[in-house]
């Protein structure tokens, strides 16, 4: 096996495409220490198993002595990144780009490694607020016009009618500078990214650099199915979940996307894989237990073993024996009597009035583990009532205090 071989096979499994993976290799087999483009706009971070799956790959590049380049977008940012938006995005405050920054640090750290020695920290404003404007536009006259309505996002907005300002036209070119400048090798990315990230290998080719290459990830489905994972549907798990949190909200996935997020966010092997897929084809408790390990298994790589071991027990002992949390959420409540759907308004805040009311209308509520379902009856609450909401929601109720 080479060593090309060697780096690369345990990064396979994630992997959907690699742009000159010829020059990749030669690279990886001569020896050489690369660096790793890892761009983001600072719009609101929160990070979840989806992007993870790029993180993992370069955390293992740099377990190999490989950099990891974090390049902060905070000028790009302010141009804002067209990708996947059908109208023009708002920019940002200075303020709230420093407070993304800090935050976005906090997250790659879950999994990267922060050693100098692996890890750079840079911003794109080092080199575009200096940048004279004649270099500025010389930069641009090597993109064309043609180049940028390639892209499918701009094609899609003429042909809906929908304005393109021209700042991001210019986004595509700023990014793809941004490899030139930090001397980028590779850079690991989602396909949404490979538009912008091309057009780095383009920049640098004309002005004299050698290319990156691309790795572009696979994209996973979200919680409820849907094509990815999305802050905006609800439907992901965050890095900074709590370990309760994550494990709970992967043994809401459906039995049929086990299999798929088993091979992009965990590390079991191909025999354990095939075991979950056989389980889950079985269905019943055997497709059950499949998610439990799955749960499992991404609850270890993010906290630990004992912390997966320890929800994995908490969870059956809620979900399977009807028993509370020991975390249990206590609410605070004025009156001694109260309405079920007015309590369901301290208890569950995040959630609309009609979502409320259908939690009813389905028999998911239940006080002191009696169902209710009218949410005009009237409750005499007591210190330590508990209300369970859905499967995952319990809160015990403290009737007079600190209200």
């Amino acid at each position: 096996m080479s060593h090309a071989d060697d780096v690369l096979e345990p990064m396979w499994r994630t992997i959907d495409s690699i742009v000159d993976e010829e020059g990749l290799r030669r690279r990886l087999d001569a020896g050489e220490k690369l660096r790793i483009k890892y761009g983001v706009d600072l719009t609101a971070p929160d990070l979840h198993l989806g992007h993870a799956v790029n993180l993992w790959l370069m955390r293992h590049l740099q377990s190999r002595g490989h950099t990891v380049v974090f390049l902060l977008g905070d000028l790009t940012t302010q141009v804002g990144d067209p990708t996947g938006k059908s109208e023009t995005r708002p920019v940002l405050s200075r303020e709230a780009i420093e407070q993304n920054a800090a935050a976005f640090l906090d997250q790659v750290s879950i999994v990267l490694d922060t050693d100098p020695a692996v890890f750079e920290v840079r911003r794109n404003s080092e080199w575009f607020e200096r940048m004279p404007i004649p270099q500025l536009l010389g930069l641009f006259s090597l993109t064309t016009n043609a180049q940028l309505m390639a892209r499918d996002m701009f094609r899609e907005r003429v042909a809906n009618g929908r304005e393109i300002a021209l700042h991001e036209l210019t986004y595509p070119v700023l990014q793809g500078y941004d490899s030139v400048a930090i001397d980028s090798d590779l850079t690991i990315v989602g396909s949404d990214q490979l538009f912008n990230e091309m057009m780095g290998r383009q920049l640098q080719q004309r002005l004299g650099a050698r290319q990156q290459a691309i790795i572009t990830t696979v994209i996973t489905p979200g919680l409820d199915g849907g094509p990815k994972q999305s802050k905006s549907l609800g439907n992901y798990v965050a890095l900074t979940d709590a370990p309760a949190d994550k494990f709970g909200k992967i043994m809401s996935l459906s039995d049929e996307l086990v299999g798929v997020w088993a091979g992009a966010y965990t590390t079991l092997d191909d025999s354990r894989l095939a075991e979950l897929e056989r389980a889950v084809a079985a269905g019943g408790p055997a497709a059950r237990d499949a998610k439990l390990t799955l749960a499992e298994a991404v609850v270890a790589r993010y906290h630990g073993a004992a912390a997966a071991s320890h929800e994995r027990e908490a969870f059956l002992s809620v979900f399977s024996d009807g028993a509370a949390p020991v975390d249990i959420l206590e609410v605070d409540v004025a009156a001694e009597t109260v309405t079920v759907l007015a309590l369901l308004e301290l208890v569950r805040p995040d959630l609309s009035q009609s979502a409320r009311r259908r939690l009813l209308a389905q028999n998911a509520v239940r006080i002191d583990g009696e169902p209710v379902s009218d949410p005009g009856l009237s409750l005499t609450l007591r210190d330590g009532t508990t209300v369970r909401t859905g499967r995952r929601s319990w809160a015990r109720i403290r009737v007079g205090r600190n209200v």
